[in-house]
């Protein structure tokens, strides 16, 4: 439909029921084609086997600060740190930021797709011989033969989402963009643990290092007693060089020992985002390991659904593959635009007036399209296909995340107490190694025993104190892994940047952000399972 002011009056009737055709098109676009996501079902059990142990409880919530429960605040300071330096964890916030912007890309498309202000100028010419070319204008040679025309104009596409194509699309990318923020989360989650992981993994070097330093001593003392009994002719030189044998050999260990803290020290650095070296001085406190609570609160299995960043992040993406779906289906469908433009032209012609901005001037267009996919109807069929297969495959991912979060928790949880169990028999093992050692030396320098006693007693005892410390590591260890399973910890940044600020501004810099390098807005971070519908 195209007229000039001069027309507009007569097809103002044609106009109003186009307009509002359209507008009824509009009322009946609320639907949405393709299927409503709903949470999918997932095998959980009602308790955990261990339900019962007295280190356990599932009447308390897990801590969301479980790091503060070992006491040390070097670990609470590197953590901290942590959550501020390490790089990897600010991708993932940037993902979220990357997610925010394609949202709004999706939430856009449900306005006039395509809108541009144009303008043009035009030089015009007839030739003499036009009279001759054209019979039938007898005034062809009275009018001028060359001149300018001009446009100035505005043009508009708008598609009506009458099968909720664009909404779907904005469900989508509403379920995207969370599911981002709940990898955030799940990063956080992994990060702290790995940090607390790599600080019992540098205290138990520490541990183990000073025990066999103390093993030297204690060795040296075995070897002396050997050489002045050798040298009074009481014993062989058997003894002396069985003696050096055991001590060299301790000694060797010291330095293995010394590039395994070196190594965890050089992760932790890394985990801080900091240059290998600079990590010592954080480290300075006590070198004991870590000491577990007399309690662990683990909560209930189904409690893992709503906690877990990673079982909320395969719920999202499923859900917002469902919408997908919705998106392909309405492809199948009729599409109904509404297509216009609306400017000035003028002319230097001496019929025309030569004003662009003159009401005579004005002249508009505007007209419904409709778009039936006849010819590739089959190819958009199997694209419903597709999206429904990768839908299938996100819902069975879900399912085996939960049971993989399970797996988790309950493997954690049998390594914590059986490590605890283990303590105990452990703690005795050393003192009679200890033991053994004293009277082995006592009796060989009464000559009651051969230095091959001692010997034993002595490899005994590094063995038992090195048992005792693994123990140790192994009981804070499954304790990190435990928390991890529960899903804890990624809460304490809820209200914080996931962007640091020196990288805002270098961003603002290059590109104009508005807010969407705010920290997690409310929307975001809602620890419920079902996506947020805009």
């Amino acid at each position: 439909m195209r007229g000039t002011a001069s027309a507009m009056q007569g097809m103002k009737p044609g106009f109003a029921s186009f307009v509002g055709t359209m507008s009824l098109l509009g009322v009946f676009s609320g639907c949405a084609v393709g299927p409503d996501f709903k949470r999918p079902e997932a095998a959980v059990a009602r308790e955990w086997r261990t339900q019962g142990d007295p280190r356990l409880s599932t009447q308390a919530a897990v801590d969301t600060q479980w790091w503060k429960s070992f006491g040390d605040p070097s670990l609470d300071r590197l953590v901290e740190l942590a959550a501020r330096q390490n790089l990897p964890l600010q991708i993932s916030g940037l993902r979220i930021v990357e997610a925010r912007a394609q949202l709004a890309i999706l939430t856009g498309r449900q306005y006039p797709q395509a809108q541009a202000l144009v303008g043009s100028a035009a030089a015009v010419g007839r030739s003499e011989n036009s009279a001759a070319a054209n019979p039938i204008d007898f005034n062809l040679g009275s009018i001028d033969r060359h001149f300018l025309e001009y446009q100035l104009g505005f043009d508009a596409l708008w598609e009506v989402d009458f099968w909720g194509k664009y909404r779907r699309g904005v469900e989508s990318g509403t379920a995207g963009l969370l599911a981002s923020v709940a990898d955030y989360q799940s990063s956080l989650v992994s990060l702290t643990a790995e940090v607390a992981r790599t600080y019992v993994l540098v205290r138990t070097f520490e541990v183990l290092i000073e025990q066999a330093r103390e093993n030297v001593r204690l060795q040296e003392e075995g070897f002396r007693i050997a050489e002045s009994r050798f040298s009074n002719g009481v014993t062989s030189e058997l003894d002396v060089t069985q003696a050096a044998t055991l001590l060299e050999s301790t000694r060797a260990t010291i330095p293995q020992l010394e590039a395994g803290l070196e190594q965890a020290r050089n992760a932790m650095s890394t985990l801080l985002g900091q240059p290998t070296g600079e990590v010592e001085a954080l480290l300075a406190g006590p070198k004991q390991i870590p000491v577990a609570p007399a309690t662990v609160a683990v909560g209930m299995p189904a409690e893992i659904l709503r906690r877990r960043p990673d079982v909320r992040s395969a719920e999202l993406y499923a859900a917002a593959q469902c919408a997908r779906i919705g998106i392909a289906e309405a492809e199948l469908y009729p599409s109904f635009s509404l297509f216009g433009t609306v400017g000035l032209q003028a002319s230097t012609s001496a019929a025309a007036s030569g004003n662009l901005f003159s009401l005579g001037s004005l002249f508009y267009s505007v007209g419904p399209r409709i778009v039936f996919p006849f010819l590739n109807y089959g190819r958009l069929k199997n694209g419903v296909r597709v999206e429904d297969a990768r839908f299938q495959q996100l819902l069975v991912n879900y399912r085996n995340t939960v049971l993989k979060a399970a797996q988790e928790v309950a493997d954690a949880l049998a390594g914590f107490i059986h490590a605890q169990q283990a303590m105990t028999f452990q703690q005795a093992a050393v003192k009679s190694a200890q033991r053994s050692v004293e009277l082995a030396l006592v009796q060989y320098r009464e000559g009651a025993v051969d230095y091959q006693r001692v010997l034993d007693a002595q490899r005994s005892l590094l063995e038992q104190q090195n048992n005792l410390a693994q123990t140790s590591s192994n009981i804070a260890t499954n304790l990190v892994a435990l928390y991890k399973a529960l899903g804890g910890g990624w809460e304490v940044r809820r209200d914080q940047p996931i962007v640091p600020e020196p990288m805002q501004a270098e961003m603002e810099q290059r590109t104009h952000w508005g807010d969407m390098l705010s920290k997690p807005r409310k929307q975001e971070t809602k620890t419920v399972s079902q996506p947020v519908k805009p």
